[in-house]
């Protein structure tokens, strides 16, 4: 069975995304921000790379040097492994540990 492709509404529920199209002289870091924005208001249980194809193809495409058209190309990318795991409890040591060593 194949994924239904969303409608634009779907894929932008707030129209975060149709606004920021339509202003003049907006910025890489103001899209950024719009872009956070829009994926925090996206539903739970919608699928985000389904959404942002759907911008693409809608909005990116037809204005490929529009500041968002990056950001949303961006968004679909696989995130960088930093390589660094775990947080502050994986570096220090638990009194368990200590008791094996002897």
């Amino acid at each position: 069975m194949g994924r239904r492709a969303l409608r634009l509404e779907e894929a932008d529920p707030k129209g975060l995304v149709r606004e920021s199209y339509r202003i003049d002289g907006i910025t890489p870091g103001e899209c950024r921000s719009i872009f956070v924005d829009w994926a925090l208001s996206l539903p739970v249980g919608r699928s985000t790379p389904d959404a942002l194809r759907a911008l693409i193809a809608h909005y990116a495409l037809a204005e490929p040097d529009h500041p968002m058209s990056p950001v949303l190309e961006a968004g679909l990318a696989a995130p960088d492994r930093t390589g660094r795991r775990g947080g502050r409890g994986a570096r220090i040591r638990s009194p368990q540990a200590d008791e094996g060593a002897g």
